[in-house]
């Protein structure tokens, strides 16, 4: 069983020739034509299209991971600072309620003054209606 790589333009723009799989020279096992369209060769797995050691891809995984594990670990500790900071604030506002200055009670009156001073009041508004007219 063999197989025939067509020719093809590699990454260089050089034109590569068609050849037969497998190789002169080559691996026996290595019956099938892989590849992308600007590298090919002989493989012994129809399903390969990665003409490298799978060692490559190991260390660019470990590298994604270990990127991704740095950048989890400045995430999180944002997400604790920004937590930590709005506690502090909370917790460092007064609790009492803010005094806007207006008194709703008479301090220091009694009732009896209360009257009087109501009292008064409705005898100068009923003097005033009457010198109107």
């Amino acid at each position: 069983m063999s197989a025939e790589c067509s020719s093809y333009l590699n990454a260089d723009k050089v034109l590569v020739s068609g050849f037969s799989c497998p190789r002169a020279g080559g691996d026996a096992r290595a019956v099938f034509c892989c590849g992308f369209q600007d590298v090919k060769y002989c493989c012994d797995d129809p399903h390969s299209f990665f003409p490298y050691e799978h060692s490559y891809m190991w260390w660019l995984s470990v590298g994604a991971l270990v990127g991704l594990s740095i950048a989890a670990v400045v995430l999180f500790a944002f997400i604790i600072t920004v937590c930590v900071l709005c506690y502090l604030f909370i917790s460092t506002k007064p609790r009492s309620k803010l005094d806007t200055g207006l008194s709703l009670q008479m301090a220091g009156k009694t009732s009896s003054q209360i009257f009087f001073l109501l009292v008064s009041l409705k005898c100068f508004y009923t003097c005033m209606a009457v010198n109107d007219q």
